[in-house]
């Protein structure tokens, strides 16, 4: 398998400078957000940077240790440290040199990147070191059992909006096909301090078993005979597959965020790119805006790009708002076009246009009604996409926001399944998936239809 990806938080103090120190760090799945393991200590007498540069060592230990192979973003509030570690600044100080040169030979280089954050980004590891120099106080060391650092850092957060109405499509079983698409965690011994993160495209296809795709508003419903249909579409060979593959340094990490529900998404009405390019309803904003509080809370995307069409960019800018950054606009991303077939449920287009209906049903090559574009074609338009943005975000976590037909495309090429796969996906209003891409082409699906902010 590719190797997994952390986050490591870690902070020092002391008070006095120099004067009683202690530090904190954090080690957390950079997928799911998942704490994986704390460590704290006293330290004794010693300055704020030493001791931070402890919190480093001790961090990057407890990532090697849960994983050697797995690559590590490190996230501290000292700009220093940060600086001197990626090499920018000089280390002259005699007793941060040698923890400098142990930090540098716990992993390889080429695993490891460094990242200055706000302090109040690093709260989980401040309380860490705070309560490591508490226990130093009063003579004793840090006791993991005795912690509430990871609590009292999720309390300062902010809390997701609470729903006006429903939440939507989100399906029953999310949480347990998270848990079952993630890669396992081991959990190794809580020692210390960080703060705690939460954390597919080809053709589009109905999001139920038995319903056909409606980009961006909802899926038509259809029959038995229809799906026997979809089972016999041709399979074209698989563009990326997932394989055992030597470490290549951190992935290109894609969180892929389908759009809130628009007026169409309940009417499972065929809603792509050719149509009348609808709004949020009221229900999508504010499943827009827990999306972007659970995302805000996994503290992990560097960037997003969105498809250019309304209700994406409106569900992009909400996350954009709470996460402080830009949103790029990406035309690969947009909904497939449905043709003649935009704003008409499944049954609609079975009785108006019943034999273009059976020839994309069995076929990928097969476009809609009047021109509309094929699943072939999106596939296409969308590997070209992935392949350019995995060259512009080596290394990075991006969100992509979306829709039903680009996100289903992105899973099935990472996977290497059939065309029909696409009918059978279950693909919700606002969830959340992830793939990483490696630099040799191998491709992880790491995350699958989330819609645990949704409830």
């Amino acid at each position: 398998m590719g190797a997994r990806e952390f986050i490591v938080e870690a902070d020092g103090g002391s008070r006095g400078n120099p004067g009683p120190a202690g530090y904190g760090s954090v080690v957390i799945d950079a997928v799911t957000g998942e704490t994986l393991t704390e460590a704290a200590e006293y330290i004794g007498f010693a300055t704020n940077n030493v001791a931070e540069y402890r919190g480093l060592v001790a961090g990057l230990k407890a990532a090697r240790e849960l994983d050697p192979t797995a690559t590590v973003r490190v996230r501290m509030d000292s700009k220093l440290v940060v600086e001197q570690m990626s090499g920018r600044w000089k280390i002259k100080h005699p007793d941060m040199k040698p923890l400098a040169a142990e930090a540098a030979r716990i992993l390889p280089p080429e695993q490891v990147g460094y990242e200055w954050i706000p302090r109040e980004q690093n709260k989980h590891a401040d309380r860490l070191a705070n309560e490591a120099m508490d226990a130093g106080k009063r003579g004793e060391q840090w006791s993991p059992s005795r912690s509430t650092a990871e609590l009292d850092a999720r309390a300062t957060r902010p809390a997701a909006p609470e729903p006006s109405g429903p939440p939507g499509d989100a399906a029953a079983g999310a949480a347990k096909a998270r848990a079952a698409l993630v890669a396992p965690v081991s959990h190794g011994p809580r020692k210390g301090r960080g703060e705690l993160r939460d954390q597919p495209p080809r053709s589009g296809v109905p999001t139920t078993p038995v319903a056909p795709p409606s980009p961006g508003g909802g899926e038509a419903a259809k029959s038995e005979n229809d799906e026997r249909a979809a089972r016999n579409v041709a399979t074209p060979a698989p563009t990326v597959g997932w394989g055992a593959a030597p470490d290549m340094g951190a992935p290109a990490t894609f969180v892929l965020l389908r759009h809130g529900e628009t007026p169409l998404t309940p009417q499972k009405r065929f809603s792509g790119s050719g149509g009348t390019d609808p709004s949020l309803s009221d229900v999508g904003r504010e499943q827009a805006e827990r999306a972007a509080a659970a995302l805000a809370a996994r503290g992990t995307i560097q960037a997003i790009v969105a498809s250019p069409l309304t209700r994406t960019r409106q569900t992009a800018e909400a996350v954009a708002a709470r996460l402080g950054l830009d949103v790029t606009i990406e035309d690969g991303l947009r909904e497939t076009d449905f043709g003649a077939w935009e704003g008409l449920t499944f049954a609609e287009v079975r009785e108006r246009h019943p034999d273009d209906l059976n020839a994309w049903l069995a076929s990928p090559k097969a476009e809609p009604t009047g021109g509309g574009e094929s699943f072939e074609a999106t596939a296409r338009r969308v590997a070209a996409t992935r392949d350019r943005l995995v060259a512009s975000y080596a290394g990075r976590t991006v969100l992509l926001v979306t829709h039903v037909t680009p996100i289903k495309t992105f899973v099935r090429l990472a996977i290497g399944a059939p065309s029909e796969s696409l009918f059978r996906m279950e693909l919700s209003a606002a969830s959340l998936s992830a793939v990483a891409y490696y630099a040799d082409g191998n491709a992880s699906l790491r995350l699958f239809n989330d819609t645990s902010h949704l409830r």
